[in-house]
């Protein structure tokens, strides 16, 4: 007797909606959960390198902030080496570096940042050198697929990234573009959509 096959259809997409918080960043939800909640220290005190700090909000497609947002970030050290097993140097990553975070958006601002060293240069998976950079990850209550980009420092040489180069419009890439505000302070504004859209990557 042939077996019948039966095929479920696929389920409904949904957005991260409210709880995201409550179960990535309970603390920040008003849930006292974790001693400590995870990814708040990317670059512990004795990782070398210079301390830098980053801010900005996410803007909406009318410019309005974003105040519900969850942020993640990768970085390599100092030295372009990331903590992690497919990095061929990562024994040699600075003690106390993570290169890992979880950063929140002020529920009444919409401003988010964060403390790292700054980045030195990566060596991509096909031997051309990037430039500094963070890698972000972002979502938020209207976003059904998490949001992949990465944020450049405005004061290097930017000028050879080959993802930078992917991108053929000049003003395109500025969106990817951190300002320089001040000694070791950064911002670095995101655009989910209008003209100013920021670039973000298929990943």
């Amino acid at each position: 007797m042939a077996q019948t096959l039966n095929y479920l259809k696929e389920s409904a997409s949904q957005t991260a909606g409210p709880y995201v918080h409550i179960g990535l960043a309970p603390g920040a939800a008003g849930f006292s959960i974790f001693r400590q909640e995870l990814g708040q220290v990317i670059a512990g005190p004795d990782a070398a390198g210079e301390r830098i700090r980053v801010e900005g909000v996410v803007l909406d497609g009318t410019g309005a902030p974003v105040k519900d947002v969850l942020l993640e970030v990768w970085q390599a050290d100092a030295n372009g080496i990331h903590p992690h097993a497919e990095d061929q140097r990562h024994a040699d990553c600075a003690p106390g570096f993570r290169g890992w975070g979880r950063v929140i958006t002020d529920f009444d601002t919409g401003l988010w940042s964060f403390d790292t060293i700054k980045p030195g240069s990566v060596i991509g998976s096909n031997g051309r050198r990037m430039a500094p950079h963070i890698s972000f990850w972002i979502v938020a209550r209207g976003i059904n697929i998490g949001l992949n980009t990465r944020m450049y420092f405005e004061d290097e040489d930017n000028a050879a990234d080959p993802v930078l180069n992917l991108i053929e419009q000049v003003p395109r890439r500025e969106t990817l573009l951190a300002r320089k505000i001040g000694p070791g302070h950064y911002c670095f504004d995101i655009r989910l959509q209008g003209d100013d859209e920021t670039v973000f990557m298929d990943v």
